[in-house]
């Protein structure tokens, strides 16, 4: 996998880089996932791998070659008031395979709201005809 920077703009406003960079992913053959393509661009900008942010990243149709777009911030806090909740998420390591198993907050309050709309059906009574 070789990684190029096609172009890199400064954004002193936002305090940060704005990378475009090109991935040939001949001798790997699939697209890269997208944590090692982070790393890789963190090496060759030289920086650490936390501050860069990957916002989009795809391959082109038919070529063993991704265009993406990146965001290599001077610090994590200005990255976290910036980046949309979902661009933070997707450039976060992999989740383990031992912590998958466990439900997510989101996932309890469905639960707990499911319990609750079965307690109040039940607890309703009926009319007689």
């Amino acid at each position: 996998m070789k990684v190029k920077i096609v172009s890199e703009k400064e954004n002193v406003l936002l305090k940060r880089k704005e990378v475009v960079f090109e991935v040939n992913h001949q001798d790997v053959g699939s697209t890269p996932p997208r944590m090692e393509v982070k790393k890789a661009l963190a090496n060759l900008l030289g920086v650490d791998q936390d501050l860069v942010f990957i916002k989009r990243y795809e391959t082109k149709t038919g070529t063993l070659t991704a265009l993406g777009r990146a965001n290599i911030y001077s610090n994590i806090e200005q990255a976290k008031s910036i980046e949309p909740e979902y661009i933070l998420k997707r450039n976060l390591p992999p989740v383990p395979q031992e912590e998958k198993g466990k439900e997510t907050p989101k996932e309890e309050m469905k639960e707990e709201k499911m319990k609750e709309k079965k307690e109040e059906s039940s607890e309703e009574p009926k009319e007689e005809q």
